[in-house]
């Protein structure tokens, strides 16, 4: 006969097994490795965070009261060359006049690349659309900015006219705080 007694329940483990210690060395080991694999993980995703330097620089402040009629001063904003210009009557006018003008690649009017009721201030980031390169004002046949490197010309609202660029000088996020204190970004 069976050393069996009537109504016990049968243990399903083996003799001397403890099921408790091997629920915890199971737990123990899944979460090592998931540790484990976030200590991994972490270098890899940080490093696709921006550098310090570059969040120091995600927005500044500028103080317009220095910059003169027909002045343009070029700041570091996010490690491009930034444009702040404070244009003349003629060069509004110009940029008005342009406003329907059919050879523009990339339409935009003057209205919509300057804040409104302040034509005369224009802030535009100062990199070609094309390759990169930093246009020099003054220098295009539209009285605007020209690109040395490939030619491209751009007129005094910064709107692409002539040249291998594709698109205007791009326009940051801006706006005044004051009279004379901008933030841009």
């Amino acid at each position: 006969m069976a050393d069996t007694v009537v109504g016990a329940t049968p243990d399903p483990h083996a003799p001397g097994d403890d099921p408790s210690r091997r629920d915890f060395i199971h737990i123990a080991a899944g979460a090592a490795a998931v540790g484990a694999v976030a200590a991994l993980a972490w270098p890899l995703v940080d490093q696709m965070n921006p550098a310090g330097d570059t969040l120091a620089l995600a927005s500044i402040e500028f103080d317009l009261g220095k910059v003169v009629d027909g002045q343009q001063v070029v700041l570091k904003w996010r490690g491009k060359p930034l444009f702040v210009r404070k244009r003349t009557a003629a060069e509004i006018a110009a940029a008005v006049k342009d406003d329907n003008a059919s050879n523009l690649r990339d339409p935009a009017t003057d209205s919509s690349r300057h804040k409104p009721g302040k034509p005369e201030w224009l802030v535009l980031v100062g990199t070609c659309t094309h390759l990169g390169c930093v246009p020099t004002f003054g220098g295009g046949d539209y009285g605007g900015w020209f690109c040395p490197c490939h030619g491209s010309h751009y007129d005094t609202s910064g709107r692409i006219r002539k040249g291998p660029a594709p698109k205007n000088l791009e326009v940051p996020d801006w706006a005044f705080l004051s009279d004379t204190q901008i933030k841009i970004g």
